[in-house]
Parts: structure tokens; C-alpha cells; sequence
């Protein structure tokens, strides 16, 4: 892995995209370094007010996947982003367009209900996205651009294969169908391509070399050149084991995701099926007698 420096940050977020492979690399390259976090933490604020509007939320998905996946290692990230987090919602609620409101609020009812953060911190964050009033929206017309930029961006990362923001709600807010749909279709898709069901790093991680795995071997090391040589394979086993580890993390998560939105799914189409049926069984009855309730296919 590469070494830390404030350059190597400033450089791996300039190139940090929305995709969900992007922000999980580049947060277990950050978590890795996590005896920089403040340092990190800085430069993520600073560099995140100077993003484009269009990837600023993305920084904030950046934070939450170090938050959470870090908290077992320490609590670095989760003290260093709590010093930010109220001025960063602030200002990518305000500098980004009001779509960009929603998914936020869906990251802070992600942090409450799994207590990454206190309730009250939790409200100040909510509050700093409240009364955020964007500068950029003084006329009518001026309302009209962000808009129809953002509506652009949307279509272009809904059709990103792994869009991130896709983790956080199954559905959208007014519990559409074809929404809920068309998110269990993509759940699904991403899963054919699982950490669990990659053949190649799991045939890497078995071939490693046994000296990786057993302390004992350290003995029969008599050389710095021998010593230095092993210490560049643990590094190497260690840095393939945290990869592979944060995306069956991820996959976990998505299993548990898709398992909500398939109880979403069944309940929807229980609903719809009994409205159908109800509305059948109403044009039954009032065109003739002995006319079949329900279609054959509802039976």
C-alpha cells in the first residue's frame, strides 16, 4: 500500500468518483492510515468545500464508509470527523442542489440508529441541513439551472453500475413500485458479483505463504534482507485480507439491505394484488351472475 502524505489525500480525492468500488478503496486506504486522521480529516474538509457541486456529496459517503468501518479499529475517525461534520452538512446542503437534502438525511438516520454518534450531535447535524439556504437560488431562472444540472447528474449516476447512494433506500420517499423494482433488480445484480463469490482473491489468500501464518517460522530468519523481505509479504497478505474483509463487510450490508427490500417487495405486491382483487370482485358483481371473481392468473 501506498505511503501516507498530504499530496498522495489531495490526489486519490480529486480522483474519487460516486461508484461504491471508489469510496470503499480509497476508505481502506484512509482507515489504513488512520494515525493521520486528523491530518485526514482536514484535508477532506478542505478539499471537499473546494469539489465541484455535483461531487460534494460524495465526500460525505467517503466519510461515512470510514466512520463506520474504522469504529472497530478506534474511534480516531468518529472523534476527527465530529469536529467538521456540522460545517461540512452545512455547506453541501447549501452549495449543492436541495435533491442532494434527502440522501443526507438518509446517512444521519444511518448514524442515529446504529449510535455512531450522539442523538444531540445527530440534531445538530439535521439542523445545520435545515437551515442551509442556498446563495446560488435568487431568481426564477437561477432556481431552473441547478435544477436541470442535478437532474443531469442524476441520469448519469443512475447509470453507474454501482452507485452508492443506492445503499441507503430501497425506495423512493413516496414508496413507488416501479422504484422499489427497479432497486431489487440492481440489488440483485451487484450481489453476481460478491466478494464471497470471488474465486481469484480467495485463491490468493490460500496460496499465502506459510511464514504469513505461522509465527514459528520467525526462527529461522537470520537476516535483515530475509527479515525485511517477510515484512513486505505480511504487509502485502495484510493489505489483500483488509480488502477482501471491507467488501465482504459491504456485502453483508447489501445482503442485509436486499433482505428489507424483498419484505418491502412482498408486502407492495401483496398490496397490489389484494386492491386488484377487490376491484374484480367489484366488476364481477355488477355486470352478471355467475361470472368468475378473480382472473385465473390471480388465483
Amino acid at each position: 500500500m501506498s505511503s501516507f502524505s498530504e499530496s498522495a489525500l489531495e490526489k486519490k480525492l480529486s480522483e474519487l468518483s460516486n461508484s461504491q468500488q471508489s469510496v470503499q478503496t480509497l476508505s481502506l486506504w484512509i482507515i489504513h492510515h488512520r494515525k493521520h486522521s486528523s491530518l485526514i480529516v482536514r484535508v477532506w474538509h478542505r478539499e471537499m468545500k473546494k469539489a465541484k457541486s455535483s461531487r460534494k456529496l460524495t465526500f460525505l459517503y467517503l466519510a461515512n464508509d470510514v466512520i463506520q468501518n474504522s469504529k472497530k479499529k478506534g474511534p480516531e475517525f468518529t472523534r476527527d470527523f465530529e469536529g467538521v461534520l456540522v460545517d461540512a452538512c452545512s455547506h453541501v446542503a447549501r452549495e449543492a442542489d436541495t435533491g442532494c437534502k434527502r440522501p443526507m438525511e438518509r446517512l444521519l438516520a444511518i448514524w442515529q440508529e446504529r449510535s455512531l454518534y450522539r442523538a444531540d450531535f445527530i440534531q445538530q447535524l439535521k439542523l445545520a441541513i435545515e437551515d442551509s439556504n442556498s446563495p446560488k437560488i435568487k431568481s426564477t431562472e437561477d432556481k431552473k439551472a441547478p435544477k436541470r444540472a442535478f437532474q443531469k447528474i442524476q441520469e448519469e449516476e443512475e447509470e453507474e453500475e454501482d452507485d452508492y447512494r443506492a445503499q441507503y433506500s430501497p425506495r423512493d420517499a413516496d414508496g413507488s413500485g416501479p422504484q422499489l423494482t427497479e432497486e431489487l433488480v440492481k440489488a440483485l445484480q451487484d450481489l453476481e458479483n460478491a466478494a464471497s463469490g470471488d474465486a481469484a482473491v480467495r485463491q490468493k489468500i490460500a496460496s499465502l505463504p506459510q511464514e504469513v501464518q505461522d509465527v514459528s517460522l520467525l526462527e529461522k530468519i537470520t537476516d535483515k534482507e530475509a527479515a525485511d523481505k517477510l515484512s513486505k509479504t505480511v504487509d502485502e497478505a495484510c493489505l489483500l485480507l483488509a480488502e477482501y474483509n471491507g467488501r465482504l463487510a459491504a456485502e453483508l450490508e447489501d445482503r442485509r439491505q436486499l433482505a428489507r427490500m424483498l419484505t418491502e417487495y412482498i408486502h407492495s405486491q401483496k398490496e397490489a394484488l389484494t386492491e386488484r382483487v377487490q376491484a374484480e370482485t367489484g366488476t364481477g358483481n355488477s355486470s352478471s351472475e355467475g361470472v368468475e371473481v378473480a382472473h385465473p392468473e390471480l388465483a
